[in-house]
């Protein structure tokens, strides 16, 4: 069964070491957690709904709350706390992108406002409902979760786009191939929500982001459907498939996804190297990228990531050995540890890690073998379940990602980490704050930052904490030559931001998109752009 305040199944649990606890505790101060809402009492808030009757509606009280929040940290305070705020009126799990059809129809004629919703892993506010005068009917598409078709001739596969990632993964492979599509959220996120929030998987460097996977499919508008061919490529003025990557429910809800798939490699593993500085670590990196290195993927941890992770990894023998033998050939306090991955045939992945050791050395790097890197690939799904541990404690954590060129990497990195850590210093708290580069490409990189800090003595000190940090760094990464969001979407949470990267020009060209499909902003309102009546 799923949690219903919080992340993944509610049988799993990803405990903190007392090496870990005791780390926090040191660099931040003892936390003590806040009390939480029990599911009975939020059951007394949920509202009667506003909606018209439909056979495909069910708006019973507990549909309704699993429905109504995402999991981003306001999302999770909320949800924590029991003051969810807004529920959607009802929740339909159409079968068919028919019943789609039929919802939208119902929508239109009731004056219903509509959220599609995919795995519930937005951490921007895609998904939670804004108080409105307005019925509101979230869509799931989690019946909508089977392979369709497979043309093993194109290497195309048809999906309904509900299925999530563990799901999409077995159905390819029992064929023999695969999509190559894994972020962190890969337990949970489906394929639709993929396209419509433009994600990125932990191997895009050998499969490419979700732009380059999705070849077409069927969108469900109110305006009708709008059936995208899979065409390998095309001049043929803009692309509509380009209109509909990234567009969060704006202009329509997406029930078929067709993806460009791969065979199964022959071999795949993951390796640890690590570097005497950042200067070093990030030279390699870059230099790995550029030189089209044949890798599947590529982590970068700073100094204090590094030192989180080797903390929070347990097995303290075992790691005290490890800082023996990194400290012996010179990566000390300043060291970082760099993740990378090889996968194809045999010869492909020799091959490509013979020259990954080889730009590593160059720059002083210490390789360590396939361990840490096997460690890294069996927990990669799970970390999410680590805000869990934390809350326990009494600690909030979240995160904040972005893209930038690499001329101005460390510029960014360094603002927005100085930026949170100072964010609470007038509440005399500190803050651990650390990053690593997640995804990189010949041009730039992604830089992920993650922050911990204690809870404040109630709910809403918290939250004020927390809208403080989030809203001053936002601001720090679209002022500074960032995007607002390398691999999250923009949702609710970062659509304040989006006139800064696309300007105003640009914000036109995207409101008259939406507005040409949902000309009375029935749908997901609020998201990617703010709404035209708030």
């Amino acid at each position: 069964m799923r949690r219903w305040n919080g992340w993944g199944d509610e049988n799993f649990n990803l405990n903190l070491p007392d090496e870990g606890q005791q780390f926090l505790s040191d660099r931040i101060g003892e936390a003590r957690p806040l009390p939480d809402a029990t599911l009975e009492a939020v059951r007394k808030q949920v509202p009667e709904s506003r909606l018209p009757p439909h056979e495909l509606i069910d708006t019973s009280a507990d549909v309704r709350i699993r429905h109504a929040r995402g999991q981003s940290l306001a999302d999770w305070l909320a949800m924590r706390s029991g003051q969810f705020g807004v529920f959607p009126d009802g929740v339909a799990l159409p079968k068919t992108t028919e019943e789609v059809r039929e919802l939208l129809a119902y929508a239109k004629d009731n004056n219903v406002k509509v959220i599609p919703y995919g795995g519930g892993t937005s951490v921007a506010g895609h998904i939670t409902p804004l108080a409105d005068s307005q019925p509101v009917l979230t869509i799931s598409l989690a019946a909508m979760n089977r392979l369709m078709d497979i043309d093993t001739d194109s290497q195309i596969a048809t999906f309904g786009a509900g299925t999530p990632g563990p799901l999409v993964e077995s159905q390819l492979r029992a064929q023999g191939y695969t999509l190559g599509h894994f972020p962190q959220s890969f337990e949970l996120s489906t394929i639709g929500g993929w396209v419509a929030s433009r994600s990125s998987g932990q191997q895009s460097l050998r499969y490419g982001r979700i732009e380059q996977l999705f070849a077409g499919g069927r969108i469900e508008t109110l305006k009708g459907t709008l059936d995208i061919p899979t065409i390998p490529a095309s001049s043929a003025g803009p692309d509509i498939r380009e209109m509909i990557l990234g567009s969060e429910g704006r202009l329509g809800i997406i029930t078929e996804v067709k993806v460009r798939i791969t065979r199964l490699p022959e071999k795949e593993s993951f390796h640890v190297v690590f570097f005497q500085s950042w200067e070093k670590a990030k030279a390699a990196a870059r230099e790995l990228v550029q030189n089209r290195v044949q890798l599947s993927m590529l982590r970068l941890s700073n100094a204090i990531e590094t030192e989180t992770q080797l903390a929070l990894a347990g097995h303290p023998g075992q790691i005290r050995l490890l800082e023996t033998f990194l400290s012996l050939r010179g990566a000390n306090d300043e060291k970082c540890m760099m993740t990378f991955g090889v996968t194809g045939s045999k010869h492909q992945c020799r091959s490509a890690l013979s020259e990954a050791r080889k730009y590593c050395s160059a720059q002083g790097g210490v390789y360590t073998g396939k361990y840490l890197g096997a460690k890294w690939a069996e927990k990669r799904f799970t970390m999410p379940y680590l805000r869990e541990a934390l809350w326990q404690l009494g600690y909030a954590v979240d995160t904040l990602e972005t893209a930038t060129d690499w001329d101005n990497v460390d510029n960014l990195l360094s603002r927005m980490e100085n930026n949170l850590r100072q964010g609470l210093a007038e509440n005399n708290e500190r803050l651990h704050v650390f990053t690593h580069l997640s995804h990189f490409y010949g041009q730039g990189c992604s830089i992920y930052t993650t922050y911990v800090f204690r809870n404040g003595d109630s709910y809403e000190e918290t939250q004020d904490r927390w809208q403080r940090l989030k809203t001053s760094t936002s601001q720090v990464i679209v002022e500074n030559g960032g995007t607002i969001s390398h691999q999250h979407g923009v949702g609710k949470d970062h659509a304040p931001f989006l006139e800064v990267e696309k300007g105003e020009l640009g914000m036109t060209a995207i409101s008259s998109l939406c507005e040409t499909f949902d000309p009375a902003e029935l749908l997901n309102p609020g998201t990617l752009i703010q709404s035209r009546n708030n």
